[in-house]
């Protein structure tokens, strides 16, 4: 991966002036509620940890965590929940929080499962949205950045394993 020349699509600068609107938009939307936010794990975890740093509102925050991509650049299509989260969701206003919605799988698997198990509402927040990859009838209720169907990495994305640390989005050209 490393031999292409990077091309920066979203800088650091960029990332952090938006997740610090975003995060002022839910602390209005929730400000009279305790919201339970719920990361997704691993790629999510650096999103949710600014978004909550942003957040002046009292919350919970939890993570799951999740597979579907086994080192690669598809899905394979199924969503196993690797560990579930720790804290009560029934009657709970939840925030989802993940790094990126391509196909809606993962994150309509989780909505339907947090729903069921009571939660009072579920909005999904995500940091990058890809609707061109949607295979689900689901949308974001929150979004960082729209960006066009290429594969991405930084600042929680990553390919295998590697490159979560990077502080901007990238793709290679």
């Amino acid at each position: 991966m490393e031999k292409g020349q990077r091309r920066i699509l979203i800088s650091q600068d960029e990332i952090k002036r938006r997740v610090t609107e975003l995060g002022g938009e839910l602390s209005e939307d929730y400000k009279d509620q305790k919201p339970l936010v719920i990361g997704i794990l691993r790629g999510g975890f650096i999103f949710t940890a600014d978004l909550v740093r942003a957040m002046d509102i009292t919350l919970e925050v939890d993570f799951l965590t999740t597979s579907s991509y086994n080192h690669g650049f598809e899905s394979t299509g199924n969503v196993n929940i690797l560990q579930d989260v720790r804290t009560q969701v029934r009657e709970r206003d939840v925030i989802l929080v993940d790094d990126i919605m391509d196909s809606g799988n993962t994150l309509k698997v989780v909505k339907e499962r947090l729903l069921a198990a009571g939660a009072n509402s579920v909005k999904i927040c995500v940091m990058l949205d890809k609707p061109e990859r949607r295979t689900e009838s689901i949308t974001p209720d929150y979004v960082a950045f729209e960006i066009p169907d290429v594969f991405i990495v930084g600042c929680g994305l990553d390919y295998g394993d590697y490159y979560r640390n990077v502080p901007y989005i990238y793709t290679y050209e």
